[in-house]
């Protein structure tokens, strides 16, 4: 139906209408119904269905179809992404009302893409955001659990053996990067690993650094994942493991624990450990915790949201944030 957005609920009904016949392009809005950043967002999306009666516009809860959100690898919401002819050609983040229509027009009218200063200025900033996101920041196809080209395995395997804590960014998860930072980097290929927020290369030079025993003295040495995870735990007198941050919770489940530590007045740091796969999955062995999220005051842990709630009921939590109990 012209102007209006339909709604997926289940990967069968997301598949029927990518394949849409009479639409060239299709928009899918991944939202949670926690997030009032996603309601914004789909006022946004009724407001273009209505503009562009040409193209599709779906609305598909995160959450509650997770076979698709983990193919697409939507680890935020709100995130939009884009198909034409069933394949994914384009991808947002967050909630950027400007944005989304700019993609919009620009992919309706079939054209390529032509970005303007700001907008180049605005990658360009977020490129080096990543690239400083952590010490030692490898960009490479897939994750180091799941490599999806033999150079990007190749060289998370030489990072492992040397016992190099890195980070890493799914090129294949976002195209404006892809395409960026071959740009920005001067630098056409992947795997790219930089170190410090500089360049080091791709494959054959890490390889030439390990033949010469460079590899060690340029890549930083890390602490081991117990020794890293004791740090983080102490970073603040009341740390918080969650899905997300105290701006964005990014589960439902974290949202209410932000809540209840908010009214308590009591300050406290975050750590999203969507951000980082070795924390996320060490940390349930370190603690034998198996779910998220984690509150841990001066160092030990006090538990999850069902924990914390019956502290806040009984009167206890207060005392207990306090290092009182």
């Amino acid at each position: 139906m012209a102007g209006a957005v339909a709604a997926a609920g289940s990967a069968e009904q997301f598949q029927k209408l990518l394949q849409c016949p009479d639409r060239s392009l299709v928009v899918v809005h991944f939202w949670a119904p926690w997030a009032p950043q996603c309601a914004q967002m789909n006022e946004v999306m009724a407001a273009l269905a209505r503009e562009h009666s040409q193209v599709s516009f779906v609305q598909l809860e995160a959450e509650a179809v997770p076979e698709v959100s983990e193919k697409y690898g939507i680890s935020s919401v709100p995130t939009f992404l884009f198909f034409k002819n069933s394949q994914k050609v384009d991808r947002l983040d967050g909630a950027h009302a400007p944005e989304l229509t700019q993609k919009v027009q620009r992919h309706a009218a079939g054209a390529a893409p032509v970005p303007a200063a700001p907008a180049q200025e605005q990658l360009h900033a977020r490129l080096r955001r990543l690239i400083n996101a952590a010490p030692c920041m490898l960009f490479m196809k897939g994750s180091p659990k799941e490599p999806r080209c033999g150079f990007s395995r190749q060289m998370v395997q030489i990072l492992q053996q040397h016992g190099v804590p890195f980070s890493t960014f799914d090129v294949f998860s976002d195209e404006e990067v892809r395409q960026g930072l071959k740009d920005f980097s001067s630098w056409p290929t992947y795997p790219q690993l930089y170190v410090a927020g500089q360049l080091v290369g791709g494959l054959d030079v890490v390889k030439e650094l390990e033949a010469s025993g460079e590899l060690d003295t340029i890549c930083p040495k890390g602490q081991t994942l117990e020794d890293r995870l004791k740090s983080l735990i102490n970073k603040a007198p009341v740390m918080l493991f969650m899905k997300g941050n105290k701006q964005m919770a990014k589960c439902g489940f974290s949202k209410q624990i932000i809540e209840i530590m908010n009214n308590t007045g009591v300050d406290y740091e975050t750590f999203d450990i969507l951000e980082d796969e070795e924390v996320r999955q060490g940390l349930k062995s370190f603690s034998n915790w198996p779910t998220y999220p984690q509150l841990y005051v001066k160092g030990e842990l006090v538990g999850g949201l069902d924990i914390v709630k019956e502290l806040k009921e009984s009167g206890e939590l207060l005392p207990v944030l306090k290092g009182e109990n």
